[in-house]
Order: C-alpha cells, then structure tokens, then sequence
C-alpha cells in the first residue's frame, strides 16, 4: 500500500509511539487524524511536523461520545481515512490478587472493547475505498503471556484474536487487518518498576523511533503479523508450537517478577494510620 496522499487515523497519537508513528506516517506522504484524550499533547505532535498534515482530534475512545466524535472527524477528513492504526493501550504491571477489579474491568474495556467499538463504527468509512486497513500495534504479551502482566496480556491477546478473526471474515474484501507487535520500547508508557524488571532480566528494547519505522514499513508493506524483534519473536512461536517449554523458562524468572511487581508495603506507622478501624 501506498500511503502518499491516503489519511490514516492513529489513536493514542500522543504516546510514546504514538507521536514518532504519526511523523513516520507523515514521512511515508500520508496525512494523518491524530487522536488522543490530551489536545495540548496532540498539538505538540502536530507543531512538530509539517503545517497542515497533522489534524488533532481530541477525544477518549473509551467513551461513546469520543468514538462518535472521531467517526464524525473521519467523515469530514478529505479524503476521508484509508488506514485506521490502533494505537491505544492502558497500561498494568503488578500481581494479579494485588490488582482491583475497577481497574481490570477499566483496562479491558480501553485496550479491547473500545477499540473493537471504534473499528465497527469506522467499517463503511474503509470500505468505501478500494483498498484499506486496519493496523493493531499490539504487543508481545498478545502471544506471550506474562506473569505480573495477566490483565494487560488477556487484552492484546483479546486484539489479535480480533485481528485475525476479522481478516478471516473480510479475506474477500479490499480491507485487510494487520496485528504488529512491538517488543519493549524505551517510553514513558513503562513505569519505573517495568524498567527495573527488564533491566534485571536483561529484556532488549527499542527506541520508539526505529519501532515506528518498522511499523510503518509493515503497514506499506501489507504485512498481516509482525513480531519485532529477537528473541521476542521466537519466543512467541516456541509458545505457540511448545508452551511448556515457556513455562518452564519463566518459572525460573518468577521471583525476580514477583519482587519488581508486588505493591510497596506501607511503613509500620503508615499500617497505623490506614489499618486500624475507627471505633464509633
């Protein structure tokens, strides 16, 4: 696919990957709808590029009112968008038993729920172009489930099934669905524990700016499943082909998680305070 002169919509624009993505984009001839809940941030990407191939569009996919806003944004962009990247993602790091049920039910519903919403809403606007695409940048954990990261691992897996069930279902169509995942990024999107847990495991990772590349170059290139780097990328196969020998594998890294991902306990003056009930 030619991106020159097509419009591609982006979520989560104002991310770590999100902004060096759009400027690839940008780079690659396509003007780009750059959404996020933050219009100061999205205007600073916008600033950062050429004048006039950046549109902001501030809105939270997560909500009705926001998927409306960017389906209305899509409808009025000329030409309208060819390639919708989801790019999105709610981050969570921590042990399962330690983890609300809020925010787990929150997470869920940012990292696939919504985007499955907004990918419904936006089919006649990508099926009214001869050839379009529907770009998930997910992750390794989609393929290769982690301890500390249960959540946000049922979520990407839940997107790459999504993925490949629809690319499946529209295989006779001009609109083709690709899941790209990145490995470890060095961004702000990773808390200090997550960089503490991939030092001490030696995980490599990337800088957002050759990731963004890579994903571009699979969006031009129609590639349908990208796995970024290696061993990330053996690893995901091997879990594939041979789960038990990843098992075993990361058994052995469990208590190294187990000590980055658990909770700072409170102090005994803190337990005091917070933990003793008040008598009425």
């Amino acid at each position: 696919m030619d991106l020159a002169g097509r419009t591609v919509m982006v979520t989560g624009a104002s991310g770590g990957i999100g902004a060096p993505l759009c400027a690839a984009l940008v780079a690659a001839g396509a003007q780009v709808l750059a959404v996020g809940r933050d219009e100061a941030r999205l205007q600073h990407v916008a600033q950062a590029l050429p004048t006039g191939r950046v549109t902001c569009v501030a809105a939270d996919v997560s909500t009705p009112a926001g998927r409306e806003r960017l389906l209305q944004a899509a409808r009025a962009a000329q030409p309208t968008p060819s390639v919708l990247v989801l790019a999105h993602a709610q981050a969570a790091f921590g042990l399962f038993d330690e983890q609300s049920p809020d925010a787990m039910a929150q997470l869920m519903h940012t990292n696939l729920v919504a985007p499955m919403l907004l990918l419904h809403g936006m089919l006649p606007v990508l099926l009214a172009h001869a050839s379009a695409s529907v770009v998930v940048v997910g992750s390794t954990f989609g393929s290769l489930a982690f301890p500390g990261f249960a959540a946000y691992s049922a979520s990407k897996f839940g997107l790459r099934g999504l993925t490949e069930a629809l690319a499946r279902e529209y295989a006779d169509t001009p609109l083709r669905f690709q899941y790209l995942s990145p490995r470890a990024t060095r961004t702000p999107f990773n808390t200090a524990a997550v960089d503490a847990l991939n030092a001490e495991l030696k995980v490599a990772s990337d800088a957002p700016g050759e990731v963004a590349r890579q994903l571009v170059a699979a969006i031009a290139q129609g590639t349908s499943r990208l796995q970024v780097g290696w061993p990330e990328k053996l690893f995901a196969r091997l879990n594939g082909l041979a789960p038990g020998l990843v098992d075993r594998n990361l058994r052995a890294s469990l208590p190294i998680v187990r000590r980055h991902a658990r909770r700072p306990r409170p102090s005994t003056a803190e337990n005091a305070r917070h933990e003793v009930p008040s008598l009425r």
